[in-house]
């Protein structure tokens, strides 16, 4: 006999949801979504979809209706509770729209916990749509297949950051001008910790010794070459991930 096919299948497609899930909850879709699945997926009725809610966790629903404005959804049961996720944040400079959107959607899929944009003397940008921000990660954990959606915060200027950083918690400086191998200082803290990387133009004096008189940090380097803004940030969270995060951990 034929192998029963797995339900749901991994090619459901998979959204975010703002409400609490439960098994046999009723859910109405509309909106951008509900044009994803009406009109890019093509869903119809009894096809699978893949649910997140970022509290409880990923769950399995079937479609009930689909219609051009709105797709109903009966959800039926956990497939896994949200995600332990590593006690990180990344405190990444601004930078141009096209390379923070990179920083984003690859600090999501790497498995931050939090963002938090950071406005200093030479970023190019000083300002950034929360709310496109937020999508871009909730798009990039639906892709990825997350069940936690990584907090993005509204940008703050670099001294209110320095200033009410908490006492707790470790701040890894990324300086271009050198510090400790980033990995061995990495491996010698656990959790919780933070990443600082600077814009295109880099920190300046004054930056760089307000961020290392903070108690809490310890600067790193990520090697003998000049990073850009995006692939500092990328570079070092895959590092901290592979020496202190989860990525040794059994999947």
């Amino acid at each position: 006999m034929p192998a029963t096919p797995a339900w749901p299948p991994k090619s459901a497609p998979r959204l975010f949801m703002q409400d609490a899930l439960s098994a046999g909850a009723s859910v109405t879709i509309s909106g951008n979504q509900a044009h994803y699945l009406a009109r890019v997926m093509r869903v119809k009725e009894g096809d699978a979809v893949v649910l997140c809610d970022d509290q409880t966790g990923e769950w399995a629903a079937s479609v009930t209706a689909a219609s051009k404005r709105d797709v109903s959804l009966q959800v039926t049961e956990l497939l896994r509770p949200r995600e332990e996720v590593p006690d990180f944040w990344l405190c990444a400079a601004l930078l141009k729209k096209d390379r923070f959107d990179m920083v984003l959607e690859k600090a999501t899929e790497l498995g931050v916990a939090k963002i938090l944009p950071v406005i200093t003397r030479r970023c190019v940008a000083d300002k950034l749509n929360l709310d496109r921000a937020r999508m871009v990660v909730t798009e990039a954990a639906e892709q990825c297949a997350r069940t936690a959606l990584p907090e993005v915060l509204e940008p703050v200027k670099l001294d209110a950051l320095l200033r009410d950083w908490p006492s707790d918690r470790m701040l890894f400086f990324a300086d271009e001008l050198g510090g400790e191998p980033a990995a061995e200082r990495f491996a010698a803290h656990a959790p919780p910790a933070a990443l600082l990387t600077g814009p295109e133009g880099g920190f300046d004096d004054d930056e760089r010794a307000a961020i290392r008189k903070l108690t809490e940090t310890r600067a790193i380097t990520l090697g003998p070459r000049i990073l850009r803004g995006e692939t500092a940030a990328l570079a070092a969270i895959a590092l901290w991930m592979g020496t202190a995060g989860d990525w040794s951990q059994d999947s």
